[in-house]
């Protein structure tokens, strides 16, 4: 059994380390491709996988009409890193930088990368980004907010952005389309500070009494809307969004750019808001789930899908696009305000049967909602396939016939048969980051040791440190309850000895 074992999992290294070979699609396929990226959507927050305090029929319908994977994973527990590896291909842990990004960071995705739209655009796409960016904008000084925002999605192979800098709960709160903000007033320019005051505006700190949203933890700088923001901010009054309307402009501006580019190969990569803080849902969502703002906001992010489906399916292109919708990371309830999010959960499992949530070593950290539908090309059903949404660009790059060069998207494997529902194990093992690292290989789990914290209080989220190794048999024990590390050594020292010449090789093929 041990010898079995070892040569089973030195057999999956040497998968990993070796090139794998591309299924090189008909140039003349080439499908669109939408993809919807909520934030902190957890495993358990719709009802295709389980939840029933909160209906999501959009989302259902999606995965009825495709592959609703139980296996599939965002590749970092929290949203910056996860999103730097679904667009480069690379695991956001082998590049220093790549943490939770500030709002005034500059861009973290070297510009000389092959990225997944850059791969897209030069197959004939037109490639556009929508939504939450966060992952830096501006050279090594930092963005100029009053002028040109450059390089950013533009420069990494986008056509066309709107986008939200940051998060909703950092400063700026402004959309930037292409390389300027969107509506900015000249005579009111913007001034944004992550480390003192600027001008003469209030903040949450000093001046609670402004605040519509009150702070359970740190959102307690600028005051925008009512609501505490992180980091201080003046001026762009004209440029400001508004929270509860952020969703449906977000929606609008995706549908635009579907019914732009209808006649011509398109990727979307939409990256939504919701349901990530502050919560505030438009009037048309508030107080229809019956589970407070978070609920709610599992209603407005579920009738954006709709929207996006509606949109494709009045333009008779439904049939041609392979529609993906996943989160990149797990669920958090109080991540920072006072929204009531934990009070009326109602007996709601946000990471469903599994551990943990954001920030997490544990399942639920990365294991997320995952949907994958291409009408006519693809078997429907549910697949327990391992799949990584590092892998999106190994994968389109195949579907298209791209040729990628050795230093491309390093970690990226093409999934296609996965995410066809051709192939039912998927990847032979896949990487978790949250603040430590992890391998799954099989029905295996295997946590590196880390002296991190084992709880955020904060956040009321285990977090999976332990300075001793955690072995888990996800396949008998998916809530991770029962560390078996003791009684089986070998698989311990052969998943140990796996993840490590991974991170030695600088990259999985």
């Amino acid at each position: 059994m041990k010898t079995m074992l070892g040569i089973a999992l030195a057999m999956g290294i040497a998968g990993h380390l070796q090139a794998q070979q591309r299924t090189a699609a008909s140039g003349a396929q080439r499908p669109n491709i939408v993809l919807i990226y909520a934030d902190d959507l957890g495993y358990g927050d719709v009802s295709c996988n389980g939840a029933t305090k909160v209906r999501t029929p959009n989302i259902d319908r999606l995965a009825g009409q495709g592959i609703r994977f139980t296996n599939g994973h965002a590749s970092s527990a929290t949203c910056t890193p996860s999103r730097y590896s679904l667009l480069t291909g690379q695991y956001a842990w082998r590049k220093k930088g790549t943490g939770i990004a500030p709002g005034n960071a500059s861009l973290i995705i070297d510009t000389a990368m092959n990225t997944l739209p850059r791969m897209l655009q030069r197959a004939g796409y037109a490639t556009g980004a929508v939504g939450k960016w966060h992952l830096g904008i501006g050279d090594e000084k930092g963005p100029d907010w009053n002028g040109e925002l450059r390089p950013g999605p533009l420069e990494i192979g986008f056509s066309y952005c709107w986008i939200m800098p940051a998060t909703a709960d950092r400063v700026p709160c402004v959309y930037v389309e292409n390389s300027r903000v969107a509506n900015l007033d000249p005579n009111d320019p913007i001034r944004v500070s992550y480390t003192a005051p600027v001008g003469n505006e209030p903040t949450g700190k000093k001046n609670p009494e402004l605040l519509v949203m009150k702070s359970s933890n740190g959102h307690n700088n600028a005051i925008v809307n009512g609501i505490g923001r992180i980091g201080f901010m003046q001026g762009g009054a004209a440029a400001l969004w508004k929270d509860d309307r952020i969703a449906a402009t977000l929606t609008g501006k995706a549908t635009d750019f579907i019914i732009n580019h209808k006649n011509t190969p398109f990727f979307l990569y939409f990256a939504t808001h919701d349901i990530h803080v502050p919560r505030v849902p438009g009037k048309e969502f508030e107080g229809k789930s019956g589970l407070g703002v978070r609920g709610d906001a599992i209603l407005q992010l579920d009738w954006t899908v709709g929207q996006i489906m509606h949109t494709l399916d009045s333009l008779h292109i439904a049939d041609n696009t392979v529609f993906i919708f996943t989160s990149d990371n797990g669920p958090v309830v109080d991540d920072g305000y006072q929204d009531q999010a934990v009070e009326l959960l109602n007996g709601h499992t946000p990471s469903g049967k599994f551990r943990g949530g954001k920030y997490s070593n544990f399942d639920a950290g990365t294991r997320v909602p995952f949907v994958v539908r291409w009408p006519g090309n693809m078997k429907r059903g549910v697949s327990n396939a391992l799949v990584s949404q590092v892998d999106f660009l190994g994968t389109f790059a195949a579907l298209t016939g791209q040729t990628l060069q050795h230093e491309d998207a390093p970690d990226s494997f093409d999934m296609l048969p996965a995410f066809t529902g051709k192939d039912k194990k998927g990847r032979a093992s896949v990487i978790e980051h949250a603040g430590a690292l992890a391998i799954i290989h099989g029905n295996w789990k295997y946590i590196e040791p880390g002296n991190g914290a084992r709880y955020d209080h904060s956040v009321n989220i285990e977090l999976g440190n332990d300075p001793a190794p955690q072995l888990y048999d996800i396949a008998g024990d998916p809530a991770e309850k029962k560390n078996v590390a003791a009684q089986h050594p070998e698989v311990v020292k052969a998943l140990a000895a796996e993840l490590q010449a991974l991170k030695d090789a600088g990259r999985s093929r």
